[in-house]
């Protein structure tokens, strides 16, 4: 906002006027549509999307195929399409989120494991990493790799088993580093299975399974990360069951 109030003048900075020189030498803006004082809020943002999203959609061409239904959500954006001949329903759930410079990090809208959450958090997300590093390992690997596959299926046996899906990805990162990618074709698939049992079994013993990215410096240049992530100290995604014996002993 500064570049823009010393380029243009039509704005003042919000970080370096008033509230009440704000609101006496310019309309309402989007500071007050999305911010609680100076932080931008995740409920407001979710507000004025849903709104926007409205008005937007009656004015296109599929607007008399689908009926729109927004649902209740206070950190994500979540929509129910009913197809109008089918009956057929569709959700999908949209997290907003902010990019950290040009790293592959973003301040993220998701919910974290905190009890309370103030609005004006925003948990850091490695989930744009992830993925870059996935079709690293996607051109890197053969055409029939089955590594997606093994994460499907994983993530469908055990996400009713207090396994994060969040942990599961994490396990097959891991793995993907660890064995050879010309191993992960179509005929290693049960292969590849028995290992992620096995290693996660092996992580349950220890009461240890290291975040994938921190403290990680084989990753490749193009994941893009500060320095710090490189170097720092492992965080341990399943700490929470050193200190909670029954957790463990369910697992």
């Amino acid at each position: 906002m500064c570049t823009r109030e010393q380029q243009l003048g039509d704005v003042l900075c919000f970080l370096h006027h008033t509230e009440e020189e704000l609101s006496q030498k310019q309309d309402p803006s989007l500071l007050q549509t999305l911010c609680t004082g100076s932080y931008l809020d995740v409920q407001k943002t979710v507000a004025w999307f849903s709104m926007q999203v409205a008005t937007i959609w009656r004015a296109t061409h599929r607007a008399h195929l689908y009926n729109v239904k927004v649902l209740p959500s206070s950190r994500s954006w979540k929509l129910q399409l009913t197809d109008a001949s089918s009956g057929e329903k569709v959700h999908v759930e949209l997290l907003f989120g902010l990019q950290q410079g040009n790293l592959d990090l973003f301040l993220s809208s998701q919910n974290a494991e905190a009890i309370f959450m103030p609005s004006t958090t925003w948990p850091q997300s490695c989930a744009a990493a992830e993925r870059k590093y996935f079709q690293y390992v996607a051109r890197t690997a053969r055409p029939n790799s089955c590594h997606l596959s093994c994460l499907r299926l994983f993530a469908h046996i055990l996400v009713d088993m207090s396994f994060s899906t969040y942990a599961i990805k994490t396990l097959v990162l891991h793995l993907l580093a660890i064995i050879p990618l010309e191993d992960w074709r179509r005929r290693h698939f049960l292969s590849r299975l028995e290992n992620l049992l096995r290693y996660l079994q092996y992580c349950l013993n220890d009461k240890l399974l290291n975040h994938f990215l921190l403290g990680n410096e084989s990753m490749p240049d193009e994941v893009v990360l500060p320095p710090a992530f490189r170097t720092a100290s492992p965080l341990n995604l399943f700490q929470h069951l050193e200190q909670d014996p029954e957790a463990h002993s369910r697992a």
